[in-house]
């Protein structure tokens, strides 16, 4: 493999603001060799998410920031090319942090083996991956629904919400979803069979939620922050769940973050607001996928991916976050 090129994505500086192609070095290297216990892996898609941006800040987190000069730090999938780990073998698919680059070399520390005949590789970074680990684990333990519960989704559209929302679905719950333009919205309706969908672009939240919401809201799956989670704040239920899984709208925030004024709601309705992390919960991954699966295999649940082509695209992709372009897991082919 030496006579290859490794295209890297380094962590130049941290930002502040949103990132930029300056927010990292681009850079070209040779492909190295396994040594013991290692394994190379050629990378064919990764995962581009929301918290790859509070990744690349300094400070105390649920994970290590990405260190300065270290390739970006990002999931995906790929095909083991070379191996010195008896655990993996040539030729097997794995999944794992991968960085983004063509090539990860390294121990192939908490990877695991997926199979491109049961789904697609990309459904392995959506549905059957971290994503869809996120929204099971983080509705169905945090917020707890209960059938007939009405269930609010922010950032609906989007990779975790829209799972998060069928999940509830199947668990016989009102969903009502909040995204951005008339076709997420119609997406959440006509595809996804979501019970109602408010477009944040063009009308008020809060009216918004007294029109798909008149018996208020019993739980909230937050991945947005900021005003959205000010105005369903103010409709919650006697004893409703909010669950924290992101704050999409304050990660580029120059100056502190926005907190909720609405938050007294907690205590007028005894209501609980938890913050949610994916890895606390890996022990139970394989039998979560495995139900997951099930659920996909009924066609009860659908895993849609926006696949963006080319590893040089990587910044410029990244950002289609944070404006609302992406529509469903996003996902950046190599």
């Amino acid at each position: 493999m030496t006579n290859q090129t490794n295209r890297q994505f380094l962590l130049a500086k941290r930002p502040v603001g949103a990132a930029t192609r300056e927010t990292f070095t681009f850079q070209e290297v040779p492909v190295g060799e396994p040594a013991a216990g290692q394994i190379l892996v050629k990378n064919e898609y990764l995962s581009l998410d929301p918290a790859m941006r509070g990744w690349m800040n300094e400070g105390k987190s649920y994970i290590p920031p990405v260190a300065i000069g270290e390739v970006m730090r990002a999931l995906g999938v790929g095909k083991v090319v070379a191996s010195n780990n008896p655990g993996f073998a040539v030729g097997d698919y794995v999944n794992g942090a991968l960085g983004v680059q063509d090539f990860f070399l390294g121990e192939p520390r908490g990877f695991y083996k997926v199979d491109p005949k049961l789904a697609p590789l990309p459904v392995y970074l959506s549905a059957l991956g971290m994503t869809g680990m996120t929204a099971y684990f983080a509705l169905l333990d945090v917020g707890a629904p209960k059938a007939g519960d009405t269930v609010v989704l922010s950032g609906a559209a989007g990779a975790v919400g829209s799972i998060a929302g069928q999940i509830a679905k199947i668990k016989g719950c009102r969903v009502v979803g909040i995204a951005g333009g008339a076709d997420k919205c119609k997406f959440l309706i006509d595809e996804l069979g979501f019970d109602g969908a408010i477009d944040y672009k063009s009308e008020e939240v809060v009216a918004g939620l007294k029109r798909e919401c008149p018996k208020g809201v019993d739980v909230y799956f937050d991945n947005v922050g900021g005003d959205i989670l000010d105005a369903v704040l103010s409709r919650l239920n006697m004893k409703a769940r909010v669950v924290i899984c992101g704050a999409i709208s304050q990660y580029n925030n120059k100056e502190a973050v926005k907190g909720p004024a609405n938050y007294l709601s907690l205590l007028i309705n005894r209501a609980r607001m938890e913050g949610f992390v994916v890895m606390d919960y890996a022990a139970q991954f394989a039998t979560a996928a495995q139900e997951m699966a099930g659920w996909m295999a009924k066609g009860q649940l659908k895993s849609k991916e926006h696949i963006v082509e080319g590893l040089e695209t990587f910044p410029e992709t990244l950002m289609k976050l944070f404006s609302g372009e992406n529509f469903g897991k996003l996902v950046l082919k190599i």
